[in-house]
């Protein structure tokens, strides 16, 4: 098991959550994960990073896998521009490869939003720390593992 995916483990039992990870055979997109769990795209919680502009944090937005975030929402739910997260940034605060970002584990603590059409589902899936690699859970449970807040930033 990778350190990612082991940090995402400790993460999920010190949530309370289950650590129910599931190997696929690939889950780079919220296409490719809901085929392979066979659930709906939108139950897919879509890591998206931005990197705020003035911080320089990485700041973390949770979407339903049909959906996109909308650059100027976000920018308002943050309460600071956001700029595109490169690779790097994503990997020192994170931890994880783009592809591979979940929810939790994370190397440092990072402002979350939650996309609220995520908890129209009893179930939904996101990243476990690599890109062949899901866990469920709740909405709710999410939210709070991840310290997210639940706000509107999708188009």
């Amino acid at each position: 098991m990778s350190k990612s995916m082991k940090r995402v483990r400790a993460a999920l039992e010190a949530a309370g959550i289950p650590a129910e990870i599931r190997e696929t055979a690939l889950a780079r997109t919220a296409a490719d994960a809901a085929a392979a769990v066979g659930c709906e795209v939108d139950q897919i919680a879509k890591s998206i990073i931005f990197r705020g502009e003035t911080s320089g944090q990485a700041i973390l937005f949770l979407t339903a896998g049909g959906n996109q975030v909308d650059p100027a929402k976000a920018a308002a739910v943050a309460g600071e521009p956001l700029g595109k997260a490169d690779a790097a940034l994503v990997r020192e605060q994170t931890g994880f490869a783009i592809g591979g970002v979940a929810p939790v584990g994370h190397l440092s603590p990072i402002r979350a939003f939650l996309d609220p059409r995520l908890a129209e589902f009893p179930v939904i899936w996101a990243a476990a720390g690599t890109p062949h690699h899901v866990f469920p859970a709740t909405a709710g449970q999410l939210q709070a593992a991840a310290g997210a807040e639940l706000a509107d930033f999708t188009a």
